[in-house]
């Protein structure tokens, strides 16, 4: 045999053992791939069998102050007052509503729409619109024309407002002197009237269009204005005195 065809037989050998050794490596490449992307599979696989961990419930807000002391202070006294033993007989507050009525709206429809406004940030509730009943040709209405807003706030936003009413909003009225006590109606609701929308200190006097009173209506299971007016009291309503209603009373005769 020549040095040539010994030289080409050691090649081809030599090529043979390389072909084969990169195939032994692609080998070994796909069978760690696959097996990684089993391995992958199978971790996807528990991930879905497990059980998803729920969320951590969120803290339920904090009861209102007013509802505490009046569940755990007032209460008690009233029922000892008034000589209830059942706890569900006892006077409590039932609602609470507040009422815009805006006349002006007849000729300015956008006043009815910046009232709404107002009252729901003052309140935290969304304000309905109240539209008239029938037509009234001398005040120029028509029926189904929007005249006022209502928001009627119950449970823990009542109380939140009372409290925000009693001791913030009351104290702010220009020369206060005290509630009336003549607001009662006879079964132990109160009425009384704020003359514009700037003692909610809520309010930013720039950004008012419009102001407009209100009508605050506390409506309350007493039954009794007596009755009523104790349980206002003793949640912090400040009313006149006796002797200053009175004097009151004759200032508006003289009047």
């Amino acid at each position: 045999m020549s040095p040539d065809d010994k030289s080409d037989k050691a090649e081809a050998k030599a090529k043979a053992k390389a072909d084969k050794a990169e195939r032994h490596e692609k080998a070994e490449a796909a069978a760690a791939k696959a097996a990684a992307k089993a391995e992958r599979a199978e971790k996807g696989e528990k991930a879905e069998k497990a059980p998803k961990e729920k969320a951590a419930p969120s803290a339920p807000p904090p009861e209102p102050r007013l509802r505490l002391r009046f569940r755990d202070e007032i209460r008690p006294a009233l029922m000892q007052a008034h000589g209830e033993d059942n706890v569900n007989a006892a006077p409590r507050l039932r609602k609470i509503v507040l009422n815009m009525g805006v006349g002006a709206a007849r000729e300015n429809k956008a006043l009815i729409d910046a009232a709404a406004a107002d009252l729901t940030m003052i309140t935290g509730q969304k304000a309905a619109q109240r539209k008239a009943r029938k037509a009234v040709s001398n005040f120029h209405l028509r029926e189904g024309m929007p005249i006022g807003c209502v928001v009627t706030l119950r449970g823990a936003r009542m109380w939140e407002f009372l409290d925000r009413l009693i001791t913030v909003v009351v104290p702010r009225i220009k020369d206060f002197r005290g509630l009336p006590r003549g607001g009662f109606d006879g079964r132990g609701n109160y009425n009384m009237g704020l003359p514009d929308q700037t003692v909610f200190p809520e309010m930013e006097l720039d950004k008012i269009k419009h102001f407009q009173g209100m009508n605050i209506t506390i409506v309350t299971t007493a039954g009794q204005d007596a009755v009523g007016l104790d349980l206002l009291e003793r949640l912090g309503m400040p009313f006149r005195s006796t002797a200053a209603e009175k004097e009151a009373q004759e200032r508006k005769k003289r009047a």
